[in-house]
């Protein structure tokens, strides 16, 4: 509760209970990176009363996890993509480098010896700091901990070099100078920072790394109820309530295409093609 999927998952439902004409509950079922709550929702009774919403999570799972309970290709029917939320690449405030150039010079000398906090396993934050070492072709020592709020306050405290992170975590620390901001990690500049360049504008060629979450119903779900549920969504992200709220999360809406079953499902297949390496051959496995 509180993390950034439930606070889209709240403002989704809240617009969606206006158009379904019913509530919408939003349950969260926390533990092993929400496989918990994908296998129960995969084997949920397909009527439309039990959806799941869920991240790149459900991408880089077939290779995160030995024993996964579920096929996430094979075991949902597809709703559609619903919020799409940049991340940044930090670092603590005495940090001895001024920008990206200089970051990337003060890491391939140092090396090991910079520590690189995420999240926990599999975490957005700790695939976007592993993509990141992969293609700066470093190894930097990897500090885990038990989410985002707490490696945040070890990077402020000097405690880590650098994170890589969500913009709905990290721009109230840039905005208050707390961190040190050296790029974002979509391909071009975002709104809530047009000052600021990409990494791969900056020289890290496509390296990008978006918070991307779906929603999913059982297989087997009717197509009348997967429509319903569609036109709910949609109109759920073009509610202007809505839309304010992820603006002030710094978060965007995809495109109307991806929001549809065809777009979610043509993503995922691209997330798995693309995560699947990089986690193989880093060695995380849970």
């Amino acid at each position: 509760a509180g993390g950034p999927t439930d606070i889209v998952a709240r403002a989704l439902a809240q617009s969606m209970t206006k158009t379904l004409g019913q509530a919408v509950a939003v349950d969260n079922k926390p533990g092993a990176g929400a496989t918990i709550a994908g296998n129960l929702v995969a084997k949920a009774k397909p009527d439309g009363y039990t959806l799941f919403i869920h991240h790149n999570g459900m991408a880089t799972a077939p290779a995160l996890y030995r024993k996964l309970p579920f096929n996430p290709l094979t075991d949902y029917e597809y709703i559609g993509q619903a919020v799409d939320v940049p991340m940044t690449l930090i670092g603590r405030q005495d940090l001895p480098v001024k920008n990206f150039e200089e970051l990337v010079a003060w890491i391939k000398a140092n090396k090991a010896k910079v520590n690189l906090a995420n999240a926990g396993l599999g975490a957005v934050s700790h695939l976007c700091g592993t993509l990141f070492q992969q293609t700066l072709a470093t190894d930097l020592t990897t500090v885990p901990f038990n989410g985002t709020a707490p490696a945040l306050t070890a990077l402020m405290g000097g405690h880590v070099d650098v994170l890589c992170d969500q913009t709905t975590q990290t721009i109230p620390h840039i905005n208050a100078g707390k961190v040190k901001l050296f790029g974002v990690t979509t391909k071009s500049r975002i709104g809530a920072l047009p000052n600021t360049p990409s990494l791969h504008e900056q020289g890290l060629k496509d390296f990008e790394v978006v918070v991307w979450h779906g929603v999913y119903a059982p297989k087997g779900t009717p197509q009348p109820v997967i429509d319903k549920l569609l036109a709910a969504l949609r109109a759920a992200v073009q509610d202007p309530t809505v839309k304010q709220r992820l603006v002030d999360l710094s978060s965007d809406v995809p495109p109307m295409d991806k929001i549809s079953p065809q777009g979610l499902k043509t993503h995922l297949e691209a997330e798995i093609k693309k995560w699947g390496p990089v986690i193989q051959k880093a060695g995380i496995y849970a």
